[in-house]
């Protein structure tokens, strides 16, 4: 990716802890000051009335406000729609969006226990009150803490603080408490520290903008749940700044985008054929559809951490490995196996 102007994101942080609201109430569309935090609206795009109000509202001026972006980088994490479609921005601010139920905090488990073996630790900043699955979730973390102040001196005994992730309740941005502890972490010069967000009562999904800007948004789907396709990850819905501005290899980009395209047609055509039948629809819509139940089922994975539940071994799939079977997919490589047989695997190549 070549250097380009972006915003000072975490100046605007810092500066702005409600900057939804605070744009909102100086005139600023949230949406347009959401798109141009995460990249989906370039900086060169924006009007200049816009820029200046943001300036305005962080107290800076315009030269401290736009930034030449270097380029960011993705964490792996074996996990494959997370990979494909969500991917984790070292050293961002990723965020959850989910009900309760659809297994988030499976899912965080999971991130947390493929991570430690690659030598990150994490440490989860939780409220003191109890929510189902949060219990579960503490037996793969390193630390909990309940206030910043414990989450800064946890972080401050770590040796290698590029490789902490944070895992903060949702309670803790809506206060503001999260980007005083990431000013506090810039004024000490630490690394930008990889945060996940995660919202365990599932009242963010509702808001059009739960968290004010990501870097990653990662979206759980009711529907995948009912249906028991975990994890229940929204591979259209869910995105990552790495995708919007082209920080991923030209071919993890290609398949993201055909992938992308194939589901959200797969979901229309589903809801013909569960209105109109399967003989009123043409061949090539049904044959996508096909093309589509594979892709669905391939997406689903086995977790280590669910295995006493689920009895079945968990797998982790390099992002190469998914990228190469999803190709294999969307060419019809796989046509001769039915969905059943991709279900709950890991990689087929």
């Amino acid at each position: 990716m070549q250097d380009q102007l972006s915003l000072n994101v975490s100046l605007l942080r810092r500066r702005v802890p409600n900057l939804t609201t605070a744009a909102k109430a100086v005139g600023l569309r949230p949406a347009t000051v959401s798109n141009l935090c995460t990249g989906k609206i370039s900086v060169g795009r924006a009007e200049v009335r816009t820029l200046v109000t943001l300036a305005n509202l962080a107290n800076c001026s315009l030269d401290e406000l736009i930034i030449q972006g270097g380029k960011l980088s993705m964490i792996e994490t074996g996990i494959k729609t997370v990979d494909l479609f969500a991917p984790i921005v070292k050293g961002g601010i990723n965020g959850f969006v989910a009900r309760a139920q659809v297994g988030q905090l499976v899912v965080l488990a999971e991130i947390t226990q493929n991570l430690k073996e690659k030598g990150f630790e994490t440490i989860l900043l939780a409220p003191d009150k109890e929510f189902t699955g949060l219990s579960d979730l503490e037996g793969f973390i390193d630390a909990k803490v309940h206030s910043i102040e414990d989450a800064f001196a946890e972080v401050s005994l770590r040796d290698e603080k590029a490789k902490v992730i944070l895992q903060v309740d949702r309670s803790f941005v809506v206060s503001g408490d999260l980007y005083q502890l990431r000013e506090r972490f810039e004024a000490e010069g630490y690394p930008d520290i990889t945060t996940i967000l995660f919202d365990p009562s599932g009242t963010a999904v509702d808001e059009d903008d739960p968290y004010g800007p990501l870097d990653t948004m990662c979206y759980f789907d009711i529907d995948l749940a009912s249906r028991g396709i975990y994890p229940a990850i929204h591979p259209v819905q869910s995105t990552s700044l790495l995708v919007e501005e082209d920080s991923l290899e030209d071919r993890h980009s290609t398949v993201n985008r055909k992938a992308k395209k194939l589901l959200r047609r797969y979901k229309e055509i589903r809801v013909l054929l569960n209105s109109l039948g399967k003989e009123k629809l043409p061949e090539a819509d049904l044959e996508l559809y096909t093309i589509g139940e594979r892709l669905e089922a391939y997406l689903s994975q086995p977790f280590y951490v669910a295995e006493e539940f689920t009895k079945v071994k968990g797998e982790r799939v390099t992002v190469q490995d998914s990228i190469k079977d999803i190709e294999k997919i969307l060419a019809g490589e796989y046509n001769d196996l039915k969905p059943a047989e991709l279900k709950y695997k890991g990689k087929v190549s």
